[in-house]
């Protein structure tokens, strides 16, 4: 059975819901995240799929969210794992001085020329300032994983929007520009007006939900059986609020969820299963409407396991999900004895690779 995992954007609150949604997602089925044939991450997805696709199972970004210390277990830097960033990326960090002036003439001089569907969110885009916080703090999280070069996983793909003509690049495909995991994954989590644009190649990215929040219909031409997607952005229960702010969060939540609906009709009309996890009203409740708020980052990632797991349940996702390959236990739950003594090394594509 081959199986894809999307997941998409959400900012500081959306990450802390996957991290909660992908340990949920591990333990109800035992099925290892990191062993997915393809592994498509947007802005806050990119984060958590490289962090699972480089070796970092789902429990431990709970426990170390909580604050657990495991002493004695080091990065891929040799450095203390209990120095690692708790907050999410959310460790925000001023770079230089304001740009009160639109950060892409290019980008939105694109959406006038050459409109289409994504016009506006290009146009809005392009319109912003650049952002005032740097993305170093970013980087240095997966730098914790991979201090160079790409992920350990084959098939990780990072989906970025070229700065200039708001075109989706899929960053860890053999058609897109080389890059360093730590820029990739900065890059797709680069918020215009919020975060400075990251440069690859040449050229500069930015967050790459403003193409699509979830680009689940990356994967309909790869040759899989199914496909789970969690998208932060979207909902089960789109808020029904006066508050302005909360109504604009609503108007985003139904777009995301509309876009998202279409490109999982997309792979259904394919022969593809998809199984879509999406937040719930307890979800959105914890959450808020800012997703990137750095508050009760914690109490969103126990919601979401709670949650998560209540849709697994489900009997319309029964035939999938039982028929996932079982994952390595140390993977699926906390191993026990000391943390030095962990068996947490190489991915399940590095031992498949080292098995064929």
């Amino acid at each position: 059975m081959r199986i894809g995992l999307v997941l998409g954007a959400g900012g500081v609150q959306g990450g802390a819901w996957l991290t909660g949604g992908l340990y949920a997602l591990a333990t109800e089925t035992g099925w290892d995240p990191a062993s997915a044939d393809y592994i498509v991450g947007t802005s806050a997805g990119s984060m958590l799929g490289a962090l699972i696709a480089n070796g970092v199972p789902p429990w431990f970004m709970v426990a170390h969210s909580a604050g657990e210390r495991f002493d004695g277990l080091r990065d891929a830097r040799g450095r203390p794992a209990a120095e690692a960033d708790r907050s999410g990326g959310a460790g925000y960090r001023l770079d230089g001085l304001p740009r009160p002036w639109p950060g892409s003439w290019r980008l939105m001089l694109s959406a006038v020329v050459r409109p289409s569907p994504r016009s506006l969110s290009a146009l809005i885009g392009g319109s912003m300032p650049q952002g005032l916080l740097s993305t170093a703090p970013l980087k240095d999280i997966v730098r914790r994983a991979v201090p160079s070069g790409w992920a350990r996983h084959p098939n990780l793909w990072i989906v970025a929007c070229d700065y200039a003509t708001g075109r989706r690049t899929v960053l860890g495909r053999p058609d897109s520009p080389e890059a360093h995991l730590y820029d990739a994954v900065a890059a797709s989590c680069a918020i215009p007006g919020f975060y400075r644009p990251v440069t690859i190649d040449g050229r500069r990215y930015v967050d790459g939900g403003l193409w699509s929040t979830s680009n689940l219909d990356l994967l309909a031409r790869e040759p899989l059986d199914a496909v789970i997607c969690l998208n932060p952005t979207s909902s089960l229960h789109p808020p029904h609020a006066w508050n302005p702010v909360d109504r604009v969060a609503g108007v985003f939540r139904d777009t995301s969820g509309r876009t998202l609906g279409r490109e999982a009709r997309l792979l259904r009309e394919q022969g593809v299963r998809v199984v879509l996890v999406q937040p719930t009203r307890e979800d959105l409740d914890a959450m808020g409407p800012n997703l990137m708020s750095r508050r009760n980052r914690h109490q969103v990632i126990e919601a979401a396991t709670r949650t998560v797991a209540e849709q697994l349940r489900a009997d319309e996702h029964r035939d999938v999900l039982e028929r996932l390959p079982p994952g390595r236990p140390e993977r699926i739950r906390r191993p026990s004895g000391p943390a030095s003594r962990w068996p947490l090394r190489g991915t399940p594509a590095e031992r498949r690779a080292a098995s064929g």
